[in-house]
């Protein structure tokens, strides 16, 4: 009765933060009227701050909408000014007769006043000049097209350009936000409400016995792809979504860390801080869970600690502190290619001209790659990072431990899983070729490929769709490893190491076997435990991440995880019926 009590009032404190968390994109205004957006608005553009502060007050799903019309009829405005608006387009029509050899360079001259236009217009129409068409309609599209391509010049040198109205947006949203969220109470209540209810849901397992309870794992809806598990589906990959794609919707959620961000970095807080954060006391708090689940085995206990560790320190806090000191943000446990921008030209730069603490931790990201990760695996196995260090492990153990089940153990999965995930390495490796040629030589195009065009590609579908929405959307569907098992570059790095060259192995006592089969369930990696331990076969599998769960679930202390020589690392053993030397020959 008193664990059911503590479950329920801890779901109920998680629900209402969570409830009172979203609701801030629906209840609260932003109201310009009083809003200074002189810092963000230069003076060249004084009539849309003054069209901003005319806004009605409305939440941010709805003022999202009405500040992207206010932005887009301002660079309307700038094109019916300086620009060629339909109306000059018609005109010029018009002139031309439908006769397109009537269109040279004195043509142009003649017709548009603004010297930028004209040039412009020269420099994205010249091809046109002189030329045959096989009809007055083609040229027409063309020119259209042209002129549509001089408009968004004349909009990016006088107006506010896509790329900046994609940055200016939140931040003019930030400056809506009213102030009294931004004093860091709500923060306490909404964020320490959800800490206490996710503390008070994981308290009874301080009441149970020691060990790893199965308590009917595969009945419990919400973790076998029932309704409560699709629920928290579509909320986590909604959440990416707009994360990536639409963060102007977060402006009340972003601002509520306004101190916090201050006093760590030195500046205001943006998506990204407000990510890092979530990220960091989801981990924190059901590290706690998972202190308490694992308390009869060291081993867990002290893993779960290091990646609370490194992902509090490494991977949230010294960043912002670097950052406070205006020195570049760096996590110093990420190594490319997960970190696939190392080789980007402007984080080359931007080392290289911070003298020689940039050259240092360029030379750290340099060296952590190709010495570091090599001679680590070599000597403990994928483990050290997988399971030890990476913060993506680490939300994966924690926050996704009561999925991990549902990782698929069918050989299918296997066969996606391995040419999926070095398909990823081989495109982060070509990608980082392209890109290191364009940072060394200043020229983008290699073989024809442009770089920006491939490090767009990859950022949008690793990045974002298979590391951030598939990669943690996807937990309560795929289990808790979706990423490290198709789609972490670095996790195949390391796996490529730990398969052929690693001291590291699962050892495995088949004559102690029972085939229970809870080695297998629990697998976060898909590997079918069993049928290794049911053949006595040590386990070395580049995609096991010596997480050692299988171990601690084993009832008979079959299973063991072991650094040794490299001699008899691999076996091949045949199944072992009873006492230890009855084998079944197949």
């Amino acid at each position: 009765m008193r664990e059911q009590v503590l479950k329920s009032v801890g779901m109920g404190l998680f629900t209402l933060s969570a409830f009172v968390f979203i609701g801030l994109s629906f209840t609260i205004d932003i109201n310009f009227k009083d809003s200074d957006l002189s810092d963000l608005i230069n003076s060249e553009n004084q009539s849309l701050a003054n069209s901003i502060s005319t806004l009605e007050p409305a939440p941010p799903v709805l003022m999202v909408g009405r500040l992207s019309d206010t932005f887009d009829e301002y660079n309307q405005s700038i094109v019916n000014q300086s620009g060629i608006p339909n109306e000059t387009l018609s005109e010029i029509l018009q002139k031309l007769e439908s006769d397109p050899s009537k269109y040279d360079e004195p043509f142009i001259e003649e017709n548009f006043d603004d010297e930028f236009v004209r040039e412009r217009l020269k420099e994205n129409t010249n091809w046109m000049i002189g030329r045959s068409w096989e009809s007055y309609s083609d040229f027409e599209k063309n020119l259209k097209e042209k002129v549509s391509e001089v408009n968004q010049s004349v909009v990016n040198e006088y107006g506010i350009g896509s790329d900046r109205v994609t940055y200016l947006l939140p931040q003019v949203m930030q400056a809506g936000a009213p102030d009294w969220l931004k004093t860091g109470l709500m923060a306490w209540l909404i964020f320490g409400f959800g800490v206490l209810g996710g503390l008070l849901y994981a308290l009874p397992l301080a009441y149970k016995h020691e060990g790893i309870h199965n308590d009917h794992i595969f009945h419990n809806k919400s973790q076998t792809r029932h309704y409560p598990a699709i629920i928290v589906f579509v909320c986590l990959v909604v959440f990416y979504i707009v994360l990536y794609q639409l963060p102007a919707y977060l402006t009340n959620q972003v601002v509520l860390l306004k101190p916090l961000a201050e006093k760590l970095a030195g500046t205001a807080s943006d998506r990204w801080f407000l990510y890092g954060f979530l990220y960091t006391i989801a981990m924190t708090t059901m590290g706690f869970k998972m202190m308490l689940k694992y308390r009869g085995n060291q081993y867990q206990q002290v893993r779960t600690v290091s990646v609370l560790f490194f992902q509090i320190a490494f991977a949230f806090t010294l960043p912002q502190i670097l950052t406070s000191f205006q020195l570049p943000a760096y996590d110093f446990k990420s190594a490319w290619p997960l970190e696939y921008t190392f080789f980007f030209d402007y984080r080359v730069e931007q080392y290289l001209n911070e003298g020689t603490l940039g050259i240092f931790l360029f030379g750290w990201g340099i060296a952590l790659f190709a010495i570091g990760v090599p001679v680590l695996t070599y000597f403990y196995g994928k483990r050290w990072y997988c399971s030890w260090v990476c913060g993506c492990g680490g939300l994966a153990e924690t926050v996704g431990d009561p999925y991990r089940h549902l990782s698929d153990k069918r050989l299918g999965a296997w066969q996606i899983e391995r040419w999926l995930v070095h398909g990823v390495l081989v495109f982060a490796v070509f990608m980082t070729i392209w890109v290191a040629y364009t940072t060394f030589t200043g020229t983008s195009v290699l073989l024809g490929i442009n770089s920006y065009d491939v490090r767009s590609v990859y950022g949008f579908s690793i990045g974002f769709v298979f590391a951030g929405a598939v990669g943690t959307g996807f937990y309560p569907i795929m289990g808790n490893r979706v990423w490290c098992r198709f789609g972490c570059p670095l996790a195949a790095y390391l796996g490529l190491v730990q398969r052929f060259k690693s001291r590291f192995r699962i050892t495995t006592n088949g004559g102690q076997c029972i085939s229970c089969g809870n080695c297998s369930t629990y697998c976060e990696m898909g590997i079918d435990v069993r049928w290794y331990a049911q053949r006595g076969q040590n386990i070395v599998r580049s995609s096991c991440v010596g997480c050692g769960v299988c171990s601690a679930v084993c009832p008979r202390g079959v299973l063991k995880l072991e650094n040794k020589e490299e001699d008899g690392r691999i076996n091949d053993n045949p199944i072992l019926i009873g006492r230890e030397g009855a084998t079944l020959n197949l």
